[in-house]
Order: C-alpha cells, then sequence, then structure tokens
C-alpha cells in the first residue's frame, strides 16, 4: 500500500487543496459540524473534486492524532520538493532576487518548526534550512501550526550545517547569526543583499561550530526581565526587519 501523511486543520488541508488537490486521497469531515466555515471548506473540496468522508470527531482525532483537528482530516500523497538549494537558488540567482533565507539550528518542537514556517512564509523567505539531525521534520502537527506554510516554503534538512553555511557564503550570501552577546543589534544589520538568518534552539541557542561559521552576529534587543524570546517569535522578528529593509 502506497504510504500517505496526514494532514488536519482547515488552513492545512485547504492550502493542499489549493495547490495539489490531486495528491489528496480522501478527507473526512466532522458531520456534526454545519457552520459557515465547514460549509465554504466542503464546497471548496467539492468543487475540487476529491473524496469526502464523513466522520465523528474520534474517528478524525485517531487519524491526525491530536484533538485539535478543527473536524477536518485528509489522507494525502506525499508530494516531490520539486527542486534543491542549489536548483533554489540558482532560480534566484536568474531572476535577480536577492535570496532571504531562515536556517534554525537545534529546534526540534514541531511546535516550533510549525511556527517558523509560517513566520517565514509571511514574511517572504525563501526556504528554511535545518540539519538532519537534531531538528524536527514535518509532519502532521508541523503542517496544522504551520497553517499551510508547510505546503509553501520549502524546507531543506541538510547533512552537515556548517558546511551548508559556508557553501552559502561561496554564493555571496552574508550569514547572520543571532546571539544575546552579538556587538549590534538586528536593527543595525544590513539585511537588504543575499542573508541567511541563523537561529538556535530556545535555552543553547546555536551550536558552537555553527556560530564560528557565521560572518557576523546580531542580537535581538531585550527591554523586559525575560532574556530571550520563542524561536518563532525570533525568526519573526528577524524576517520582518530584513523585509523591511528590503521594501524600504
Amino acid at each position: 500500500m502506497a504510504h500517505h501523511k496526514v494532514l488536519f486543520g482547515f488552513h492545512a488541508v485547504t492550502v493542499r487543496l489549493k495547490t495539489a488537490p490531486d495528491s489528496i486521497v480522501e478527507v473526512l469531515f466532522d458531520n456534526s459540524r454545519r457552520d459557515a466555515r465547514m460549509k465554504q471548506f466542503l464546497a471548496r473540496a467539492q468543487e475540487a473534486g476529491v473524496r469526502l468522508i464523513e466522520a465523528d470527531v474520534t474517528r478524525i482525532a485517531k487519524l491526525a492524532g491530536s484533538h485539535g483537528h478543527q473536524g477536518v482530516a485528509a489522507r494525502v500523497k506525499e508530494v516531490a520538493q520539486q527542486r534543491s538549494l542549489d536548483d533554489l537558488l540558482d532560480a534566484l540567482e536568474r531572476d535577480g532576487h536577492a535570496p532571504l533565507l531562515l536556517v534554525l539550528d537545534g529546534v526540534t518542537d514541531p511546535h516550533n518548526l510549525g511556527a517558523c514556517l509560517r513566520v517565514a512564509d509571511g514574511a517572504g523567505a525563501h526556504a528554511v534550512i535545518a540539519p538532519k539531525d537534531h531538528a524536527a521534520g514535518i509532519n502532521a502537527t508541523v503542517a496544522k501550526v504551520a497553517s499551510g506554510a508547510a505546503e509553501t516554503v520549502p524546507y531543506f534538512m541538510v547533512t552537515n550545517l556548517a558546511r551548508c553555511l559556508g557553501e552559502l557564503k561561496e554564493r555571496g550570501i552574508w550569514v547572520t547569526g543571532t546571539s544575546e552577546d552579538a556587538p549590534q543589534t538586528i536593527y543595525q544589520t544590513d539585511l537588504r543583499g543575499p542573508t541567511a538568518l541563523v537561529l538556535g534552539a530556545e535555552g543553547p541557542g546555536m551550536r558552537q561550530l555553527t556560530r564560528k561559521s557565521c560572518d557576523a552576529l546580531a542580537r535581538i534587543p531585550m527591554m523586559g526581565a525575560v532574556e530571550s524570546l520563542n524561536v518563532s517569535v525570533a525568526s519573526g522578528v528577524c524576517l520582518y526587519e530584513a523585509m523591511r529593509q528590503r521594501q524600504g
């Protein structure tokens, strides 16, 4: 039997309906929910021609592996990533776009990864990069939290993160790591050119080798009692500052 993955929640399933409806095997929906949001979702699914199955919340929760499914879950075929990181960067170079990349070092919590993908999509980042070890992969929880961004933002897991950062630098991409002891703030950092922003997990931060692989370090100024931000919040601060500078 072919391997299928599960998406759940309105955002995650709706984005798949928009981007790759042919990959959807079936959609289970809560037959007791008749509000406007469900009606709109079902109309979109029927228009896409996907198989709809009425189910109770217990069956949907069992499929989703979570009670936060909002009454919607889908079995879907894997959609192959269209290109490699090198292909993506080559295409950006051909089109004259300055890459904006988010690099996550040691982010293992799927909720954090999902939130980072959502922020990356909102800020227009071209890709998110993480090591194959010590990192979360894309699963149903990530897709749910990402609210569809797991389907739109390329996520590349690399064997050796330090080597990958070195290769980015060879392409002229400036690698800026975040650290609370950095001499300058993210607002004093020029993010208008080809940029890779590197963030570590909350608490330990970047690994030492990753830190040494950065061209520069920047910090997010903290004015209150707490010493650090959740990695997804910090990603949002940094990526949106890059977007502000580029639009300005």
